[in-house]
């Protein structure tokens, strides 16, 4: 399956053979210490290293319900009346047929996908880059693209790639696409990227977005025995990067990067007119819970015992306030 696709999920591998995807993944370890493939989260793609990188037919079968919930949330981001970019990719594909329901956008792409699910949508204006068509991604490459966007300013930019980690950033396998998605990040104050967890840890041959320009991480929870993912979470937190975690049922959370910044937006900390979500610790994080008066009412407490009665009733008008 692997050789006839170059890509397959556990998943999928689990109910063709008809067991379940913990036998199916010990398999798939057994196969990779034989060269045969290598093995990614979620799944198994043909050997190649660095420099493979799958089609469109292959990555769409890919982690599909957590690039659902991953595009729930990021479309929740955007304001009507907002001009955004959207990179190629599968995930941004799902991201565009959520856009499509948000009238008076200005969506500018170089991937036929976006703009296919883009084009019946009422109120909303397309705006394609030149360039030559890359089929595998059905992208618009090259120096034609990157032309077009020169003296462009958009609010944000929404990107996905290959694979994301906190010392590289977001890279790609392929050199054109690469240098495309970086024009892309020029023409936007914001940067959100887009990737489930089964990318978090990947390094790729190409960078796209170094770490430090990245504003916004979109992505989903990952399961609880993958260290890796939940380690680079943490690190890109630790780098300013904001982390939004979406819940495989389409359920999402606002995460903070460091310095406890959450999501901006309106008052709840959402953009305003949506609903706010649930807030959902890093890997390794705890919540703690007080119960009973704060230290600031405690204090104000034990002051009313102890001070003369003109400066209790000023500490119980202060506490009135």
């Amino acid at each position: 399956m692997v050789r006839a696709n170059g890509a397959v999920s556990l998943r999928e591998l689990a109910r063709v053979v008809q067991t379940s995807e913990v036998t199916v993944r010990r398999d798939v370890r057994a196969l990779e210490a034989e060269g045969l493939l290598d093995r990614r989260h979620g799944g198994a793609v043909l050997p190649g290293g660095f420099t493979r990188e799958s089609g469109f037919p292959q990555k769409s079968h890919l982690a599909t319900a957590e690039k659902t919930a991953i595009a729930d949330l990021a479309a929740s981001f955007v304001e009507e009346g907002e001009a955004v970019v959207v990179g190629a990719g599968t995930t941004t594909q799902e991201l565009a047929r959520r856009l499509a329901r948000i009238p008076g956008l200005t969506v500018v792409t170089n991937s036929l996908l976006v703009a296919q699910a883009l084009a019946h949508a009422n109120r909303v204006e397309v705006v394609m880059t030149g360039g030559t068509l890359r089929g595998s991604n059905y992208a618009l490459v090259g120096s034609g693209a990157e032309q077009s966007l020169q003296g462009l300013r958009v609010t944000r930019a929404f990107l996905s790639g290959s694979g994301l980690t906190a010392e590289r950033g977001l890279s790609t396998s392929n050199m054109l696409s690469a240098s495309v998605d970086r024009a892309l990040v020029q023409a936007a104050a914001e940067v959100v990227v887009l990737a489930d967890h089964t990318k978090l840890g990947t390094d790729t041959m190409f960078q796209t977005v170094p770490t430090d320009l990245i504003s916004r991480l979109v992505t989903d929870e990952p399961p609880a025995q993958d260290d890796r993912a939940g380690t680079e979470l943490q690190a890109l937190a630790d780098q300013g990067v904001q982390i939004a975690v979406a819940g495989a049922g389409g359920a999402g959370g606002a995460g903070s990067g460091a310095g406890g910044a959450g999501v901006s937006g309106g008052a709840d900390g959402v953009p305003a007119g949506r609903q706010p979500r649930r807030d959902v610790p890093l890997p390794g994080q705890r919540r703690t819970h007080t119960s009973g008066p704060g230290p600031q009412l405690r204090s104000a407490a034990a002051a009313l015992t102890t001070q003369e009665p003109g400066e209790r009733a000023r500490v119980a008008d202060l506490r009135r306030r």
